[in-house]
């Protein structure tokens, strides 16, 4: 059996890219750059012995001589900087037409037509606004009228929070397949609908990651169709198969944390995923072509977004200790790519996605290293990668 292991280090960019501005980001904008030098820099050797450090001056990232991998830097040829439109692209799919965003947040006939197909009764903000300070803002509001709050950001997001506790979850899901149907009947272009589940701890409006999910738009085709198409498995760990929503998987298992996305991958890679249990189809036979597709999110979710650069360093370190055990489980016939998926810079104004390049690490136990290949243009560089290893 030929494999893929594709882990995307969520936001993780290495520098801005020429047309930032136009996307409200600064040149000065670089997300590995300023994490390294914020935490004085940073451990990961394993990384660093594959070649991560050729791709740019990282505080405490040695420039190695003789990596054991490939690397590069990528330039993204979709116009946008966020999750859905960066996984596109390293599948394959460019977006030439940029996601819409609302500023002044959603116009008053969806907002109407959402009340009165979920039967909330109406909803709270419709703003702009970051996800931890919405909800400690609104919930007691959100108690009082059991309204959903609803709000965007700068990326192309329709963003649906409460507390399950007072709501089923399943509910919320079902609010969120409402406004997808809304969104694409209407072609207002929003990338996801995102539930954020959250519930009171510790007195503390505190959301749960796990049940999180991401409802995006369907892409229109990716390589992962082609594997699916030739009977191979796409095993996608994490908010995978929502950036997808569902096109081209054939097994699937969601994440609370970056720590149990990278204890699934190296299962997978030993062997001892109970696939069946998550396949789509029961009892199927496949290919001797896999791809094991994960996201890391943490990174974004919990530290980019926060401007929390100490605890962004940490969970790339936490990454890089996984690295050396997936290696070993490894076969001769596996092939590893590390890379990211836009940046996300904490050491920076705003709390959004930053219009960044991306590093890529290709590693494989039989294939020689090339080096550093500089700048390349397109995340889809990582789909001929693959495509031309499997």
């Amino acid at each position: 059996m030929t494999r893929a292991i594709i882990m995307v280090i969520d936001s993780m960019g290495n520098g801005a890219m020429d047309d930032c501005r136009d996307f409200g980001d600064i040149p000065e904008c670089n997300t590995l750059a300023h994490v390294a030098k914020f935490n004085n820099g940073l451990n990961v050797p394993n990384m660093e012995a594959m070649g991560l450090g050729l791709l740019g001056d990282y505080e405490g990232i040695k420039k190695v001589e003789n990596p054991t991998g490939t690397v590069a830097t990528l330039v993204e040829k979709s116009k946008g900087k966020d999750t859905t439109t960066g996984h596109w692209e390293i599948m394959g799919l460019v977006s030439e037409r940029p996601f819409s965003t609302f500023p002044e947040g959603f116009p008053k006939e969806l907002i109407d037509k959402f009340i009165d197909q979920t039967g909330c009764g109406g909803v709270l903000a419709n703003i702009p606004a970051s996800g931890t300070a919405i909800i400690e803002k609104l919930n007691d509001e959100h108690h009082s009228t059991k309204f959903p709050i609803v709000y965007t950001s700068a990326d192309s997001v329709f963003q649906i929070a409460l507390d399950t506790d007072m709501i089923p979850l399943e509910t919320l899901y079902d609010w969120c397949k409402i406004a997808r149907r809304l969104l694409d009947e209407g072609d207002y272009n929003v990338a996801r609908v995102i539930a954020r589940p959250y519930k009171i701890i510790d007195g503390k409006p505190t959301r749960i990651s796990k049940d999180r999910r991401d409802f995006s738009m369907v892409p229109k085709h990716t390589y992962l169709d082609d594997i699916k198409d030739e009977g191979g498995k796409v095993v996608a760990i994490g908010k995978i198969e929502d950036i997808f929503s569902k096109a081209g998987i054939t097994h699937a298992i969601h994440t609370g944390s970056n720590k149990e996305g990278l204890e699934l991958t190296l299962k997978a890679v030993k062997g001892e995923l109970p696939l069946e249990d998550i396949a789509y189809e029961k009892g199927l036979k496949y290919s001797d072509k896999e791809i094991i597709f994960t996201n890391l999110v943490d990174t974004d979710m919990l530290y980019g977004h926060r401007n929390d650069a100490k605890g962004y360093g940490a969970a790339i370190e936490e990454v890089d200790r996984y690295v050396k055990p997936i290696v070993d489980a490894m076969r001769d016939d596996d092939l590893l790519i590390i890379t990211a998926d836009h940046g996300c810079d904490p050491c920076v104004p705003g709390t959004d996605h930053t219009r960044e390049k991306v590093p890529v690490i290709v590693y494989a136990k039989t294939l020689p290293s090339g080096g550093n290949l500089g700048e390349m243009l397109g995340f889809d560089n990582i789909v001929t990668f693959i495509k031309d290893w499997l």
